[in-house]
């Protein structure tokens, strides 16, 4: 199983946000973002801290594919 950020980058595409910008709003590092945009795991702690900052939930940011 991995885990697929595309959501929140149409997310971001959509609210005509740049991931500086998510970084700065949500209080999180480039370099978890960078991580993300590799698809790699993050805390809940980022993930939560996304959702508040952009006022959605967990689906719509994230989706679990099955591999």
């Amino acid at each position: 199983m991995s885990v697929s950020y595309k959501r929140l980058w149409k997310l971001l595409i959509d609210r005509d946000l740049m991931k500086k910008d998510l970084a700065k709003m949500a209080n999180v590092s480039n370099y978890s973002l960078a991580k993300m945009g590799h698809g790699e795991n993050m805390t809940t702690d980022v993930l939560v801290r996304i959702c508040k900052a952009l006022d959605c939930t967990m689906d719509d940011i994230m989706e679990i594919i099955d591999d």
